[in-house]
Parts: C-alpha cells; sequence; structure tokens
C-alpha cells in the first residue's frame, strides 16, 4: 500500500477510514478521516485493509517508512506549467499560518514561506489556474500594519494592471478582517480579490490550508468582483464560506470555521467536493468597476472599548489624534461623565464616531437621553459598522473624502447593511 491509498484500519473496537498519509516511522500509520484530521495509528495493533488505490496523488515512496532523498528531491523541484487557456491568478504572501511551519526547537508555529512554497505545499492547486508569486511581507498578522495594508494595496493593484484574473492574499488569521476591509475601500476592483489563510500550520493534522487555498483559487475565478475572505465555513473539510470583507469578524481563537458574516448570511458558499459556487447576495460582477487605487490613510486614528467605572481621564490618550472610534454599549452609550470629554476633544478637531459591542444591530443614539446628549456634543453614528471596520474606513475616510461625517454614515464597501435584521 501507498500514500494516497484509501484504507481501512481496525484497531481494538475502532475503525478509521480515510486516505494514507507518509509517515515518518516505521510503526505508525497516519490515516486522513474524511472530516480532514488525521489519526496516528500503531501498525503492531491494527489490521490495515486498501480499499482503493491511488484516490489522492501524494509525494513519496510507500507508507512503510520515511521517503527517501530523490523522491522528496523530485516533489521539492516541480513546476506548474502555464496554460493558455487558464486564468492567470497572483498568490500574494503576507505570511501567517498558512505559509507557517512548527519550529520543532520551541514548539512555537514561525512565519517561513514565499509563494512558491505555498504552490509546493498546496500541489491541488495544479491545474485551476496560472499563477503568478509575489512576497509583499513575510509576517505572523499580529505584526500587521497599515503601512503594509498600503503596500499590499498597491500589489494588488500592479498585479490587475498586469493582466491578473483574480488576486489571492495569504494572511494570517488573527488580523485578516481588518486587511481585507482596508483594501476594500483603498480599491475598486474589476476582479475578485481574495484573503485566504489557515488556522492550523500545513505540517500539523487537521491543517485547513489545502481547502481554503483551493477554494480561495476557485473565488479568485469567479465572477465577483469584490474583496472578499474566504476559509472554512464548517468543521469538517466540506464547504468553505465566502465573506465580504467588511462584514467578516474572526469569532473563535482555534476551529477552523472560525470566520463570519455578522449580522447577515454569507456573501457565498463553495463545496469542496464539487467546487460549484453558490452566491446568495448581491455582489460587484466581474469588470463592472475600473481600477482605481486610493491609498492614503490616516495614522493617528484610535478604537476603544467603553466598560463601566471608566474614567473620563482616560479618553486623554486620544488627545490631538485625528479620529477616534468609540465601541459603545446597547445603541451606542458611554457613561455621561464621559461625554464632556468628548466634546472638548470633538472641538479640538479630532472626529469621534460611534460603533456597538454588540455582535449585532446598530447604533441608534435618538432614543435615550444619554444618545441625544452624545450627538450634541458631535459624536458621528456608523450603523451597523463593525468596529474594526469602522477605524480602517475612518482611517481612510479622513485621507480620501471631502465629508467625513457623511462617509461614516454612508455604505462605501457593503460595511453597512441597508436593514438590521436577526441572523441565526
Amino acid at each position: 500500500m501507498n500514500p494516497g491509498d484509501r484504507v481501512r484500519v481496525d484497531r481494538a473496537d475502532r475503525t478509521y477510514e480515510g486516505v494514507l498519509l507518509p509517515s515518518s516511522t516505521d510503526d505508525h500509520l497516519v490515516v486522513k478521516l474524511e472530516g480532514g484530521y488525521n489519526v496516528g495509528v500503531d501498525r503492531a495493533e491494527a489490521e490495515i485493509e486498501t480499499l482503493e488505490e491511488d484516490v489522492y496523488e501524494i509525494d513519496g515512496t510507500d507508507a512503510t517508512g520515511p521517503e527517501d532523498d530523490d523522491a522528496s528531491d523530485e516533489g521539492a523541484d516541480s513546476e506548474i506549467e502555464f496554460d493558455d487557456d487558464l486564468p492567470t491568478i497572483s498568490l500574494l504572501s503576507t505570511g501567517g499560518t498558512i505559509a507557517s511551519t512548527v519550529d520543532y526547537r520551541t514548539g512555537a508555529v514561525t512565519a517561513q514561506f514565499d509563494a512558491e512554497d505555498v504552490l509546493r505545499a498546496v500541489p491541488d492547486l495544479a491545474g485551476r489556474a496560472n499563477y503568478r508569486g509575489r512576497v509583499v511581507a513575510n509576517i505572523l498578522s499580529e505584526n500587521m500594519e497599515p503601512p503594509l495594508w498600503q503596500d499590499l494595496a498597491r500589489a494588488v493593484a500592479e498585479e490587475i494592471e498586469a493582466g491578473a484574473d483574480g488576486v489571492v492574499v495569504m494572511h494570517g488569521t488573527d488580523t485578516m478582517q481588518y486587511s481585507a476591509s482596508a483594501l476594500s475601500f483603498m480599491l475598486e476592483t474589476p476582479v475578485p480579490i481574495v484573503f485566504t489563510g489557515s488556522q492550523r500550520s500545513a505540517d500539523r493534522p487537521s491543517s485547513d490550508n489545502v481547502m481554503n487555498a483551493v477554494s480561495a483559487v476557485e473565488a479568485a475565478k469567479s465572477d465577483c468582483a469584490e474583496v472578499m475572505v474566504c476559509m472554512h465555513g464548517s468543521e469538517s473539510d466540506d464547504v468553505c464560506a465566502l465573506h465580504r470583507g467588511t462584514r467578516v469578524r474572526k469569532n473563535h481563537t482555534s476551529r477552523r470555521d472560525a470566520f463570519e458574516t455578522v449580522g447577515a448570511e454569507p456573501l457565498g458558499e463553495i463545496d469542496y467536493d464539487t467546487e460549484e459556487i453558490e452566491f446568495r447576495r448581491d455582489y460587484q460582477q466581474r469588470g463592472e468597476a475600473d481600477l482605481e487605487l486610493r491609498e492614503g490613510l490616516a495614522d493617528d486614528v484610535e478604537l476603544l472599548k467603553f466598560t463601566p467605572g471608566m474614567d473620563p481621564a482616560f479618553l486623554d490618550v486620544v488627545e490631538g489624534s485625528e479620529g477616534l472610534i468609540l465601541e459603545g454599549t446597547g445603541l451606542g452609550h458611554v457613561h455621561t461623565d464621559l461625554i464632556p470629554r468628548i466634546e472638548e476633544l470633538i472641538e479640538d478637531g479630532t472626529t469621534v464616531v460611534m460603533t456597538s459591542q454588540c455582535l449585532e444591530g446598530r447604533v441608534c443614539d435618538r432614543v435615550y437621553d444619554t444618545g441625544r446628549d452624545l450627538l450634541e456634543a458631535g459624536v458621528v453614528e456608523a450603523g451597523d459598522t463593525l468596529p474594526g471596520t469602522a477605524k480602517v474606513k475612518l482611517m481612510w475616510a479622513l485621507e480620501n473624502s471631502e465629508d467625513v461625517e457623511e462617509a461614516m454614515g454612508t455604505s462605501l464597501a457593503g460595511e453597512i447593511q441597508e436593514r438590521s435584521v436577526p441572523w441565526e
């Protein structure tokens, strides 16, 4: 039996069926189950039956032990040939778990791969498109900064100008929603721009890197010319969800289906087996807009969450800043003792925008006295814009809009929904 064969493994009172993977020792079998998770089994305690041969192509020799050097080198040197009949997809790498491996000295995950390494690591990408690879950054996403958003936006624009039919951005998941929001405002695009990543690195069991990368490429070939986030739509390897870049949020630290569209269903879904894409909401069509890059960002906008008992002096940290996003309670409230200090900030030239800590719904400061006092002080309402998206939008609006207050209350990239309705 060889890696790639579908097998049944019986051990004690448990039976496993899946694809046999290469093992680093002679003593153990590694089987990828249907749900995408890997299981290791002691060979001496197991009965193995081959159900089907070569159902999945895997570089290597057989399942009896480590690959030999020749086989490993051959896989590393493989190239994806260009085909005139295929679309061209640009792969831009910024680092993150999808481009990471485990440093076995420390057990920590480190960003190491460039775009070419991603292609080698995901051979399933072959035959789907012609690829151009480009490294914009090689960082873990907690180190992402606004100047890198600008570098990324310029790189995406250059790839589109050079003829790319779609762009896939490999990005760490922790700050992906911020970067997707930034590009949503900075770019008018005639082609899809798809962010993807993985919750678990390629050399860990149940890695989601292959499915997410393949689905992202399929999304980049679609007719939806928007900035999207493509990640697992369930715990299993069955579907990937496509989220609008300004409405998505990472809602779990480690689940593979950590990303959710807030306040609505996802923009669409990709069936991993059939590769069919079903869009469920209206979207901008491919070729509908001309490419436009407006990369200016104000660099002194802060996001502050109000909590009970907050000292008004805490607002001193944003004194002199161009903008402040407040994450208020409920409909958009803070303690009344903070309002005089907020008014002073506004009078001194700081644009203060109110969002809500609630996961769904929109701010409305006309219902209670506190809200009316905030409006009278000059606070701007941001509808149901997510707080993180609102920060990125205000950074962009301060540099690119003649009327910042109007821009913050207007949906520019799908960040404000027409109606807030319950969604399950």
